[in-house]
Parts: structure tokens; C-alpha cells; sequence
């Protein structure tokens, strides 16, 4: 059974210079490489859950401009339903500006525009796609104010939230008690327990920690070395794909969008990171965030192509 997702977060188009070297202050760099792809963790996160094999909704808000045409079509093409996009007079479409020089370094300027005008009024429009899903995706690029409402909601409704709490920011223990799932790295982590979170006594510390906070599923990724589940059940290491990774962009929000699309075909938990594990590793295998989210037949074939089962001891 293929339930539905709502993913509720943020839409930009990356707008990538790639540079002999950064300008100085007044400094005009010639001959720079220009490309533009479609970026926002919501967008991201979303457009990765439909090609594993998810029923997506996504809740977001974009300008009433050329770049948000252009993202609405984008969506439809990925199958989303976009019924719960606002398109606003207001703000331009969220834009980031990135610089990329020959070290591969980067600076970015992100504009928010559109995104930071998903508000409460507009959560309460989707309310019955929010009703009728049984994953609701969260990010932290929208106003977190708006993030605490939908989960208000959702915990009203008996819906099920998952959050990955990125950008990295403190939460109130209010807000994380009220989430099935939380997926983070360990930099996220180590913002929200306060301690490093880098050896495996780290990571098992800050997991307790967050359940602790009533949190009932915390997830945190760790690259190469998979993901570690831990409830208040049981805690445990789930291995990850061994694959040549490319290019790691998006491959956190690969993650999180197909780790939603499975557990809404209720598979079991660590069925479900499996899963989520094998997509975030074909995505290291591509260039780009949403243009290297994998299908759900390349993610199967891989899990077929390297079986094997969790490991308790990482």
C-alpha cells in the first residue's frame, strides 16, 4: 500500500558560476561557467521521494515569476502533486547564488524570497493534503515558527512528522517530542545535544539524549558508514552501500525523501533505512542534488546487487 507524503519546505533555483577564483571586493572575474539547477532541501527532499516510488504532495511557496513556473513544471514532470504551491506577487522565487572555484570550494548567498512567506494561513489551506498523508516531511528552510505549526497540526491529526532539522538550528524540546521521526547528521546532532557527535559512544549518547527529549525515532547519518537507528526499543547500526562517490550534494535529502517513501509502503524500520541508504548512495554517483536522486527500480537493483543485513556493532 503507497500512502501518501506531504513534504512541506523549500523551493530555490541554484544559480552556480564556476570561477578561477573567488573576486575580490570590486574585483569582475571573466570567463566564469554558468549553469542553473533547481535546488531547496523541500524541493530536494520531495522530488527524491517521488522517484523512489512515493505518492508526493509538496507544500511550498515560490514567486509569481519565470523561476517559479519553471519549478512548478519541474514538479509536475516528477509526478508531484503541486494543488499546494502558492505562487506569490510578493517575493521572487528563492534563489542561491553559488560560486564554485577550481579548488571545488564554494560561497553561497541564498535568498530566501518566496519561501519565507510559508506561513501558518497558508499550512491551514493544504490542511487536507496534511489530513490525508500518512508521512509529513519537514526541513528547516522555511520559518521554524511555520515548522512548529505543522507539527502542532499534524500531532492534532495523529499524523506522523518526520523532520530533518537543516539548516542546523536549536529546537525546543516542545517541538521534538512531538516527532515520529527525526533524521540528522552528526552536525546537526551535536548542535541540538550540545557534545561532538563523532565516535560511536558519541553517537549513541546523543541518541539517547534525544529520545530522552520523547523524540520516538532518531536517525542519524554517517556517510560511508551507514545510518544508526535508535528507539526506545532498540538501537542499531544499518549498514551503508559501498559505492565511488561522485559528488555528495543532496545526498542527505535523497535520504530522508526515500526513507519517507518507504516507510508510507510500511515497510519495516530498517527495511525502510536500507533503502534510504542504497538511494543516498546512488546519489554520491552523480552530479547535483535533484538531477542525482535515483528511481526506485536503480535502488532495488542495488539492494540486490550488495544484500546483506544490519550490523549491530559500528
Amino acid at each position: 500500500m503507497n500512502q501518501s507524503i506531504a513534504v512541506i519546505g523549500s523551493s530555490n533555483i541554484d544559480l552556480i558560476a564556476q570561477v578561477a577564483h573567488f573576486p575580490q571586493p570590486g574585483e569582475t572575474i571573466g570567463n566564469a561557467r554558468y549553469s542553473q539547477a533547481y535546488g531547496g532541501k523541500g524541493a530536494n527532499q520531495a522530488v527524491a521521494a517521488a522517484r523512489a516510488g512515493g505518492n508526493v504532495t509538496f507544500i511550498a511557496s515560490v514567486g509569481k515569476d519565470t523561476f517559479g513556473q519553471t519549478m512548478l513544471t519541474n514538479f509536475s514532470k516528477e509526478g508531484i502533486n503541486t494543488d499546494y504551491i502558492t505562487q506569490s506577487g510578493e517575493e521572487p522565487s528563492g534563489t542561491a547564488i553559488i560560486l564554485v572555484n577550481e579548488a571545488g570550494e564554494n560561497c553561497i548567498a541564498v535568498a530566501p524570497g518566496a519561501n519565507a512567506l510559508l506561513s501558518s494561513e497558508l499550512i491551514d489551506e493544504a490542511r487536507i493534503a496534511i489530513s490525508g498523508a500518512e508521512i509529513i516531511l519537514l526541513q528547516l528552510e522555511i520559518p521554524v515558527e511555520t515548522v512548529a505549526y505543522v507539527v502542532g497540526l499534524a500531532n492534532r491529526l495523529g499524523k506522523k512528522v518526520m523532520l530533518n532539522p537543516a539548516p542546523a538550528q536549536p529546537l525546543s524540546d516542545d517541538l521534538l517530542k512531538h516527532l515520529h521521526y527525526l533524521v540528522l547528521n552528526e552536525t546537526e546532532a551535536a548542535l541540538l545535544v550540545d557534545h561532538p557527535v563523532e565516535t560511536t559512544h558519541q553517537i549513541e549518547e546523543a541518541a539517547n539524549k534525544l529520545l530522552q527529549k520523547r523524540v520516538q525515532t532518531v536517525i542519524i547519518t554517517l556517510g560511508a558508514r551507514g545510518a544508526y537507528v535508535a528507539t526506545r526499543r532498540e538501537q542499531q547500526m544499518v549498514s551503508a552501500y559501498g559505492i565511488q562517490p561522485v559528488d555528495t550534494t543532496g545526498a542527505g535529502d535523497t535520504f530522508c525523501g526515500a526513507l519517507a517513501t518507504a516507510l508510507s509502503q510500511q515497510k519495516k524500520l530498517n527495511d525502510a533505512i536500507a533503502f534510504a541508504n542504497a538511494a543516498a548512495a546512488l546519489a554520491t554517483t552523480k552530479l547535483g542534488a535533484q538531477p542525482s536522486a535515483p528511481t526506485a527500480a536503480a535502488i532495488a537493483a542495488l539492494m540486490k546487487e550488495q544484500s546483506f543485513s544490519s550490523d549491530e556493532d559500528f
